[in-house]
């Protein structure tokens, strides 16, 4: 796997990889995961970033909540371009990146897939869901 740069990052990442998405979509090694799709959490929110994370238990938890009746799937993915860290939960609702999450506006592409991580339960899935009903498209940094 390439090794990202921090050319490509800004200085305040954390991580240079490997990096993580979780979804529910059925893709191949090589395929590019793209920004311009609606929310997860918000249909009316078109989303300007591909998101993504250091943490494969993190990746796993966004393929549970992901829309869609696939099978959960955590790829590993290397940035093309620039990244930063997520604005969402960055010094928002949590002081640094404890979730070691960013996004990016430039494709993610595809180079494996993980098949083991550390699943949540029907309850945590349940209380998220419940949360994520409450948040309207204002409360997303996109």
């Amino acid at each position: 796997m390439k090794q990202n740069t921090v050319e490509n990052c800004d200085a305040s990442v954390l991580d240079m990889g490997p990096f993580f998405h979780g979804t529910k979509a059925d893709l191949q090694i090589g395929d590019r995961l793209t920004a311009g799709f609606t929310s997860n959490y918000q249909p009316t929110v078109l989303m300007n970033h591909i998101y993504f994370t250091a943490l494969v238990d993190g990746a796993g938890f966004a393929a549970a909540l992901a829309k869609g009746d696939g099978k959960e799937r955590v790829y590993i993915v290397e940035p093309m371009g620039h990244f930063e860290n997520d604005p969402n939960v960055t010094d928002k609702k949590f002081p640094g990146n404890p979730t070691r999450s960013y996004r990016s506006q430039a494709p993610l592409r595809i180079v494996g897939e993980v098949t083991e991580w550390v699943r949540k339960t029907p309850e945590e899935l349940q209380k998220v869901r419940a949360y994520l009903k409450t948040l309207t498209p204002q409360d997303i940094i996109n």
